[in-house]
């Protein structure tokens, strides 16, 4: 998180502070530059800095893939028991052990603010948080082939999701990783444009690529299924 700081800020000023107590160590990292939201949005290209949450919580996202490969926020986040960014009026959030609790909220505030807080006593392994995210074959160099991608996050405030354009947000750069888990918690209802863009187009351009959808109701699982039933009735 220093070195992000340190290459990607922008800034004049980076400051670390370290806590311990008899339960936990607490760590902040802040700097004074673009903001790490601000700083991806420009790079990518994207109309507003809430889909920078949405390209982190992908992972694989670097804006100098020359010296950096873009797993570090991704991993930091889940081997910490919270995980925060606070950057220019956007906040992104990770709990351990949850997929669904990425959160946006409106804070201003200046530069990127990191914090980071670990059980002194976790028993949590690295290779086990890796292991979750590799599903390469036994022949494979193990490596970061599996992403699990908040769909939430593709919509403005409580917007429901039903277009293509929305959809191609969602899919953006997830040919990347050779398995796409969408976890559609949090979500009402999806429009048949977005699911057909995701679970017909989508999986007819990457047959390779295998497409898994977690914590879906009723209505947005009617709405994939019957997409997926006219793929396969589609010659």
């Amino acid at each position: 998180m220093f070195n992000n700081a340190l290459d990607h800020s922008d800034g004049s000023i980076i400051r670390v502070k370290i806590k311990k107590t008899a339960t936990a160590t607490e760590m902040m990292i802040s700097d004074n530059g673009i903001g790490i939201f601000k700083k991806i949005q420009n790079a990518l290209g994207l109309l507003d800095p809430r889909h920078s949450v949405l390209e982190l919580a992908k992972g694989k996202l670097t804006t100098d893939p020359k010296r950096h490969t873009g797993e570090g926020i991704f991993f930091t986040s889940r081997v910490f028991d919270s995980f925060d960014i606070l950057s220019e009026g956007v906040f992104f959030t990770h709990k351990f052990g949850s997929e669904e609790d990425w959160i946006l909220e409106n804070r201003e505030m200046r530069g990127t603010f990191v914090f980071m807080k670990l059980n002194n006593h976790s028993a949590r392994k690295l290779n086990k948080i890796f292991d979750q995210y590799t599903s390469g074959d036994q022949d494979e160099i193990p490596g970061f082939t599996k992403t699990v991608v908040p769909v939430k996050l593709a919509r403005y405030g409580d917007d429901n999701l039903i277009s293509r354009s929305q959809a191609k947000r969602l899919l953006a750069r997830v040919e990347l990783f050779k398995t796409v888990v969408l976890n559609f918690s949090d979500v009402e209802l999806v429009g048949q444009g977005f699911a057909d863009e995701v679970f017909r187009v989508f999986a007819r351009q990457h047959p390779e690529i295998e497409l898994v959808y977690i914590n879906a109701n009723s209505a947005v699982k009617r709405m994939i299924e019957r997409t997926r039933q006219e793929e396969l009735s589609t010659p």
